[in-house]
């Protein structure tokens, strides 16, 4: 199994925050990709380093753009078993005939982007470059989880949820699911009354060898849409949900790091709430 994390944002949101703080105890983060900063004793992105390499995954692959290239190679040089691949964008903004630059790609085409170039041809664990998860959260168990949807076919897919409040559900992909846990769609961002089911689905997906030449399928699709309807990653699993099995392994919680206050609560945990930092998330 090949591990990509897709790391190709600009934390618009998090750096507009950074720059509008008067208390300057975090004008350290300025110009850091979020993937990059630091989480406890850490880089947030060397969380999962760790954790893959413990849980005996074979290869680790990150994406990102060429902004921060230079950055996230720099970080790379410690790792023996990392490899960077550069999107070749360098703003978050739509192309205009006044730009020189590349227009974003979009998080699908990233993940495509990778897979093509290294010409991948194995299981892909794909992971949100600013998630991570509870300390209950196991690599192992999930991918125990992946192996036994995989014995029943061998193009099963499997995703993660978590429950939230009535309050989040606007929030977050929201997934419908039978009694064997299969999913049955994903709901984006629904009011409270439009579905009952309150599972969170997050950005880590364990996609089968088979289901990744339907990354074409859905870009092809997608050609002529909006760069939202082929950024979020999760707009692909709703599309994947019809065509091939996904199934479903519940945790208690992640930790998505969008804006300052959620990276400020993401690292205090990390620094005073972590027991075991060895084996986190393994």
């Amino acid at each position: 199994m090949k591990a990509v994390i897709l790391a190709a944002g600009y934390g618009t949101r998090l750096q507009r925050d950074v720059a509008a703080d008067s208390s300057g105890r975090f004008a350290h983060l300025a110009g850091t990709a979020k993937p990059l900063l630091p989480v406890g004793r850490c880089a947030l992105i060397s969380h999962w380093v760790q954790a893959l390499s413990a849980s005996g995954c074979v290869d680790r692959i990150y994406v990102t753009n060429a902004l921060y290239q230079t950055a996230f190679e720099e970080w790379a040089a410690h790792f023996s078993n990392v490899k960077i691949l550069s999107d070749q964008t360098r703003s978050n903004d739509p192309v205009t005939i006044f730009s020189s630059h590349q227009e974003r790609l979009g998080a699908v085409a990233c993940l495509q982007l990778v897979v093509k170039h290294f010409k991948i041809e194995e299981h892909v664990v794909v992971i949100g470059g600013d998630t991570l998860f509870k300390e209950d959260f196991s690599l192992s168990k999930v991918k125990q989880r992946f192996s036994d949807v995989q014995a029943e076919c061998e193009d099963s897919c499997l995703v993660l949820s978590y429950q939230c409040r009535d309050d989040e559900t606007q929030k977050y992909g929201i997934l419908e699911v039978d009694d064997g846990l299969r999913v049955l769609c994903m709901k984006e961002k629904p009011r409270p009354s439009e579905t009952k089911s309150r599972r969170a689905c997050p950005c880590f997906y364990m996609l089968s060898k088979n289901s990744l030449p339907l990354l074409d399928t859905f870009l092809e699709e997608k050609k002529e849409a909006a760069i939202e309807e082929k950024d979020a990653p999760g707009n692909f699993v709703s599309w994947l949900i019809s065509r091939t099995p996904v199934h479903t392994h519940q945790i208690s919680g992640r930790f998505d790091v969008g804006n300052l206050s959620s990276y400020t609560e993401c690292d205090l945990y990390f620094r005073e709430k972590l027991q075991d930092v060895e084996s986190y998330m393994v």
